[in-house]
């Protein structure tokens, strides 16, 4: 439980650190390098990225919508089968990072159990 809660916080951090120098695809660089160098057991090599970058994207999506009064997810809403939503918005935006994120987790235990089986 300690292992995973470390991960979690490490996995936001890195991709805090990453987001200020790379674009959106640098919560999958901070989920691959957690993941190859601290790998979890099981399902939580998914899960744990996956909650860290959803909940990540869920609040800074919240924070910068709450500035303009949520008049640009109202619109991008629209566009999307979500009503004119724009708290669906935020949650479909977070479930997509954190796809990315808990996906490059896997490849990264994945790319480990490679070189660490090479030797």
């Amino acid at each position: 439980m300690k292992r995973n809660l470390i991960h979690f916080i490490l996995v936001i951090i890195t991709a805090l650190i990453l987001a200020q120098f790379f674009p959106w695809w640098s919560v999958m660089v901070a989920g691959f390098l957690l993941g190859f160098l601290q790998p979890l057991k099981k399902g939580a090599v998914f899960f744990i990225p996956f909650l860290a970058i959803m909940l990540l994207w869920i609040a800074q999506a919240l924070v910068i919508s709450s500035k303009n009064d949520f008049t640009l997810a109202r619109k991008i809403a629209v566009l999307f089968p979500l009503g004119g939503n724009p708290y669906l918005l935020i949650l479909v935006t977070g479930i997509v990072g954190g796809l990315a994120a808990g996906v490059a987790g896997i490849l990264g235990k994945q790319f480990r159990t490679v070189m660490t089986s090479k030797k």
